[in-house]
């Protein structure tokens, strides 16, 4: 698990991601969201990394139906990203990081 020091008064972003064994798709997936985390959460994040081949009871729990997937399990909402996490736009977009461009609200 990756664990990122919570800066005060602001929630920790507590993440999954499931994976199936070491491929590339699950070594990349990792990747893009470490990067992604790093550039955006200013080292307030956690990233837990379940693998289901060692555990696939685990994936009940957050109904995992597609790997690799990732969940934000806070701040609530729960969330859900399945694939590789490569659009970086789209994966902060859809965790809630940052609205997509076309997305933005006015003011």
């Amino acid at each position: 698990m990756v664990q990122k020091n919570e800066k005060a008064g602001e929630p920790l972003w507590q993440l999954r991601l499931y994976i199936a064994g070491k491929t590339d798709k699950s070594a990349l997936a990792l990747s893009n969201i470490e990067k992604y985390c790093s550039a955006h959460l200013d080292n307030n994040y956690s990233i837990e990394v379940i693998d289901l081949l060692k555990s696939p009871h685990l994936a009940e729990e957050d109904q995992i139906f597609a790997i690799p997937t990732l969940v934000r399990k806070g701040p609530l909402p729960v969330k859900k990203i399945i694939g590789d996490l490569s659009n970086e736009t789209k994966v902060l977009a859809g965790l809630e990081i940052m609205p997509l461009p076309n997305q933005q609200k006015n003011e």
